[in-house]
């Protein structure tokens, strides 16, 4: 049924300056303008930016109606176009009848049988990391940047058999100067194309060749090889289209690849982040969840079948995910006139729905700024719109590799707790950063603190294996 237009005139919004519109509070806080102005104006937001209006859409009714309801309305925004230029035409970024094709070929690489099998890798890796920790001589890490560390190796070995850990200074570097300058080149009114020399585009080139070069090597490697490792590359390069019988293009498995090694790294590392901070801040909760670890685990290693009684372990990481998304807005485009809200919105349009604002509204979330893992027992979400909580999108596009980053979440969170606690250093500033990901701008500086069974042997990875 089509939506009719109730309402007269435009979405209410924040008055702004002449020409450049609510820009430049944009530029300088977008997380807080978003928040505030939602709480003056409601569920649906209009702003000036520059010479394009901008809605932020905050009702689940008009978020479903968005991403479900009529999707094939409305498209990736403009403001995807510097991403594309850092990921290709991988399934974040690609449209249409190619983002449908590659998204039917991606899809039986994350069923998740598949994806029981990257739990010993997981695991592996992780514990490498606590053995590292073991040897410090100083307590204090960046758990920002051990968590980048860890997450880079981690998509290294299951997305590419790979080692990439001596790697992981220079790739780290360079994604995060890459995903920087996306931001800025989205951000600004005017753009200058990537091709004109400035110093910032000529530093955006060589972070993307070493992007590049690292994904195109390891891909020419496994086709001279012609190897099947059971990873996940090995798996989008066995897939076949139905009709067709044609596989993905090396240009096509390398977009897939890098979309693939920016989610499962950058974004579980930010997430990872942001638990362990909350975590530190709310003693009681890592308390409870080393009890449910201590009583589930002990001493061993997780495996597959530990995940679902890691129950409370995961409520942790939804309600950190809810607080601190590392999508913390995505974006559409109209290709024809809409209605939300009882508002018409211009075909063109560009909408923002943004998590971190949903998120915190007081009519989806009691007390919205408190950290409370029991939000996600079963009869809590039940209780909830759908679309009140959405870490990872939703509608056809939600995330293909959503349940690859919550086992990854899980176990590490758990691994780290058997050994450590991890709380905040003293006066260390904590301030989100949001660029295309939700970043710590400043990192997490951490103590690391023995966890009370310190007197137990570390994990081995002997046991696991016996049980899986």
């Amino acid at each position: 049924m089509a939506r009719e237009s109730s309402k007269n005139g435009a979405p209410p919004g924040p008055p702004g300056l002449p020409f450049f519109g609510n820009v430049l509070d944009a530029w300088r806080d977008p997380l807080g303008l978003f928040v505030s102005t939602r709480r003056t104006y409601g569920d649906l937001v209009r702003f000036k930016f520059g010479p394009y209006y901008y809605y932020l859409v905050s009702d689940p009714d008009d978020v479903h109606h968005v991403l479900v309801d009529n999707h094939k309305a409305y498209t990736k925004s403009r403001n995807y176009a510097g991403l594309k230029l850092v990921l290709g035409q991988g399934l974040l970024t690609s449209e249409g009848d190619f983002w449908r094709s590659q998204r039917k070929l991606a899809q039986p690489a994350f069923h998740r049988q598949r994806m029981s099998g990257f739990v010993d890798s997981m695991a592996a890796d992780t514990l490498a990391m606590l053995e590292r920790w073991d040897a410090l001589r100083e307590p204090t890490v960046d758990a920002h940047a051990e968590m980048m560390r860890l997450t880079l190796r981690i998509v290294g070995r299951t997305l590419f058999s790979t080692d990439v850990d001596g790697e992981a200074s220079e790739v780290g570097a360079a994604l995060t100067h890459a995903l920087a300058w996306t931001n800025h080149y989205v951000e600004s009114l005017v753009a200058l194309p990537p091709w004109v020399p400035t110093p910032d585009n000529l530093r955006f080139k060589r972070s993307k060749k070493t992007l590049d070069d690292l994904v195109f090597r390891i891909i020419g490697a496994r086709q001279a090889s012609g190897e099947d490792a059971g990873d996940l590359l090995g798996m989008l390069m066995a897939v076949r289209d139905e009709e067709t019988r044609e596989g993905m293009s090396a240009r096509q498995l390398r977009d897939e690849v890098m979309t693939l090694v920016v989610a499962g790294h950058e974004t579980t590392a930010n997430l990872l982040s942001w638990a362990f901070y909350l975590m530190s801040e709310h003693p009681d909760v890592a308390r409870r969840l080393k009890e449910e670890v201590d009583l589930v685990l002990g001493d061993r290693v997780p495996v597959l079948a530990d995940l679902p009684r890691l129950a409370y372990t995961k409520r942790v990481i939804e309600e950190s995910l809810r607080l601190y998304p590392p999508a913390w807005v995505f974006e559409r485009q109209s290709t024809q006139e809409d209605v939300l809200s009882g508002f018409r919105i211009p075909k063109g349009s560009i909408l923002g729905i943004s998590p971190w604002c949903i998120h915190r509204s007081e009519r989806l979330w009691d007390e919205p700024e408190r950290f409370d893992p029991d939000r996600f027992l079963p009869e809590a979400v039940a209780a909830r719109p759908k679309f009140a909580y959405l870490p990872f999108g939703g509608g056809p596009r939600f995330c293909i590799g959503n349940g690859f980053a919550m086992m990854e979440a899980q176990i590490i969170v758990a691994m780290i707790a058997q050994r450590w606690s991890l709380e905040l250093v003293a006066g260390h500033p904590v301030v989100p950063d949001p660029l295309v990901t939700l970043r710590p701008r400043h990192g997490m500086q951490m103590t690391l603190r023995r966890s009370p069974r310190d007197a137990a042997p570390a994990p081995s990875l002997t046991p696991a294996l016996r049980v899986a």
